[in-house]
């Protein structure tokens, strides 16, 4: 069983930075592809970023030059590093891992931390 743990979220003020983790347990033999994802009040969830099994990463444009995504594949822990926070990036924050298995993809969410940027 699969199991994901975020921490790290918070309040900050603007300008503020912050940063995710993502621990990820159990079986994820055949790892493809581990995001964070936010959803604010409202509004769909949306992608924020992505790390490959090869190590690439790709962001959301808006986001491009903020955030930060990076794995630890000792520890199966994916970051979210996150600078010049703005109010507009408060969210919940949720963690997606994808396991690819004889062919078939596999998708898990954490429970979701929470950011608020806030003066």
């Amino acid at each position: 069983q699969v199991q994901l743990v975020e921490s790290g979220g918070g309040s900050v003020t603007p300008g503020g930075s912050l940063r995710l983790s993502c621990a990820a347990s159990g079986n994820i033999a055949g790892f493809s592809r581990m995001g964070w994802y936010r959803q604010a009040p409202g509004q769909q969830r949306e992608l924020v970023a992505a790390i490959i099994s090869d190590g690439t990463t790709n962001y959301a444009d808006s986001l491009k030059g903020r955030f930060t995504i990076s794995r630890d594949n000792a520890k199966n822990v994916v970051y979210l590093q996150m600078n010049s926070l703005k109010p507009e990036d408060t969210a919940v924050y949720y963690c997606q891992l994808e396991l690819v298995r004889s062919g078939f993809s596999y998708g898990y969410w954490g429970q979701g931390t929470q950011v608020t940027v806030s003066s």
